[in-house]
C-alpha cells in the first residue's frame, strides 16, 4: 500500500466538494504528487538502482502529462448520481486512472514501437539510450523493451494500491472495485484485439468499432463516470444512464484520436503523425476508407489501403492519407464523431444531473472529441 499522507493544506485528507470537472484536474495534480513521492520513496527502500531507472521514469513520465480527462469524468460521474461533500475519494479515484494511463501508454509505446509520448521520447527509447550511453552488454533494444514492461506493470501496481486503499476506506468500496476490476480487463482485451487485428489484415468496420470501444472508449469514459457513480452510492438507473453516455463519448473521443494520428500536428499532440497508418493499425478510419474504395471502385485507394508491408514508407504513408480524405472516410469519421457526442449528452440527460454538471460533462465531450454536443435541450 502506498501508505498516502495529508498535505499540510489538508491535514485530516478532506478536499472539500471541487466546483467544476477543471477544479478536479487541478486538484488531482497535488495528490499524484503525494502518490508519486510515496511510490519513489517505497521504491527506494526496495533497491536504489530500481527506483532510479525504473521507478524514477515512472514518476516523471506521470508529472509530464496528459489532459486528466479521466480525473474530469470521474467527478461528472460522481455529481450527476447525487455526490457532494469530501471529495477524496474521487480525486483519490482519478489519480489511480491516471497512472492506469501511464500503464496503458508505455505499454503501448512498446508494442507499437513509437518513438514519441508527451513531446520526449517515449520509454523504451530512453532505456536504449542509458544503455548505450553506459555501454551495457547486449542489445541495447531488447533491454529497453523488457524495462519498459517493467515500468508499465510498476505504474499498474500503484494504481491498483491507490484504488484498493480508496475502495476499503469508502462505504461504496465494492461496487468501485468492481468498475475497476471490469476496466483493467476490457484494457488487455482491446489491446489484444488491437494486435489481432494487425497480424491478421483485418479491414472490418464492427471489428475497429470493437477494438476502440474495449481499448479506450470504456477506460477513458464510461468507466471513469461509472467509478464516480459508484462512489456517490447512485442507482442502477443513473448508472446505465452513464455507462451509455460514457460509451458514445469514449468512442468519439477514440475516432478523434484516430484522425489525429493521420492528420494531426506532432507539435500539438506530442506524438508522431502517421504512426496508424505506417503500420495499418486496424481504426474505424481505415475501415471506413477501405469500405468507401470498394464500394465505388476506388481500385488506387483498396490497393494502398490492403494488407501487405510491415512498415510503410513515408510516400507510401502519404498516398493512404490522400485515399482517406479521396473516399471520403475523414467527413464519414467528423460525422460520426458528432453524432456519438450528441448522443452521449443525450444519454447523460437521463441520469438527472443538475444543469452545471451537464454543461461540464457537455464541456469535456466537446474537450475530448473535438466535437461540441448541444447545450440546448432541444434535442433530448
Amino acid at each position: 500500500m502506498l501508505g498516502l499522507r495529508p498535505t499540510a493544506a489538508e491535514p485530516a485528507g478532506r478536499v472539500g466538494d471541487p466546483l467544476t470537472a477543471l477544479g478536479a484536474t487541478r486538484t488531482v495534480g497535488a495528490l499524484l504528487e503525494q502518490v508519486l513521492d510515496a511510490g519513489l520513496c517505497q521504491a527506494r527502500e526496495v533497491d536504489p538502482v530500481f527506483a532510479r531507472d525504473v521507478a524514477g521514469r515512472v514518476a516523471a513520465f506521470v508529472r509530464r502529462g496528459g489532459k486528466r480527462l479521466r480525473t474530469a469524468f470521474v467527478w461528472c460521474g460522481w455529481r450527476a448520481a447525487g455526490g457532494t461533500g469530501d471529495a477524496t475519494a474521487v480525486l483519490r479515484t482519478g489519480a489511480a486512472l491516471e497512472l492506469v494511463q501511464a500503464c496503458a501508454l508505455l505499454h503501448d509505446d512498446v508494442m507499437d514501437g513509437s518513438t514519441l509520448r508527451r513531446g520526449a521520447p517515449t520509454m523504451h527509447v530512453d532505456l536504449a539510450r542509458m544503455h548505450r550511453a553506459a555501454r551495457m552488454t547486449g542489445p541495447p533494444e531488447a533491454f529497453a523493451t523488457a524495462v519498459a514492461v517493467l515500468a508499465g506493470d510498476l505504474a499498474l501496481a500503484w494504481a491498483d494500491d491507490l484504488l484498493t486503499e480508496t475502495a476499503l476506506g469508502s462505504p461504496h468500496g465494492s461496487r468501485l472495485y468492481h468498475e475497476w476490476r471490469a476496466m483493467r480487463g476490457e484494457m488487455v482485451a482491446g489491446q489484444y484485439r488491437d494486435i489481432h487485428a494487425q497480424a491478421t489484415g483485418s479491414s472490418g468496420v464492427d471489428e475497429a468499432l470493437t477494438i476502440a470501444t474495449l481499448k479506450s472508449a470504456l477506460y477513458t469514459v464510461e468507466r471513469p463516470l461509472a467509478l464516480g457513480a459508484s462512489l456517490a452510492g447512485g442507482d442502477d438507473y443513473a448508472l446505465a444512464a452513464l455507462r451509455s453516455a460514457g460509451r458514445c463519448a469514449g468512442l468519439a473521443f477514440q475516432l478523434r484520436d484516430d484522425l489525429l494520428g493521420a492528420f494531426g500536428d506532432p507539435a500539438l499532440t506530442g506524438k508522431p503523425v502517421g504512426d496508424d497508418l505506417r503500420t495499418r493499425k486496424l481504426t474505424y478510419l481505415l475501415a471506413v476508407a477501405v469500405r468507401l474504395a470498394e464500394a465505388t471502385g476506388d481500385e488506387e485507394a483498396a490497393a494502398v489501403l490492403a494488407p501487405g508491408e510491415v512498415s510503410r514508407s513515408d510516400d507510401t504513408v502519404e498516398r493512404m492519407r490522400a485515399a482517406l480524405e479521396r473516399t471520403g472516410a475523414r467527413s464519414v469519421v467528423e460525422s460520426k464523431i458528432a453524432d456519438l457526442a450528441a448522443a452521449g449528452l443525450r444519454h447523460f440527460d437521463r441520469a438527472g444531473a443538475s444543469h452545471a454538471v451537464r454543461q461540464e460533462f457537455a464541456s469535456l465531450v466537446e474537450r475530448a472529441s473535438g466535437a461540441a454536443p448541444d447545450l440546448t435541450g432541444e434535442d433530448v
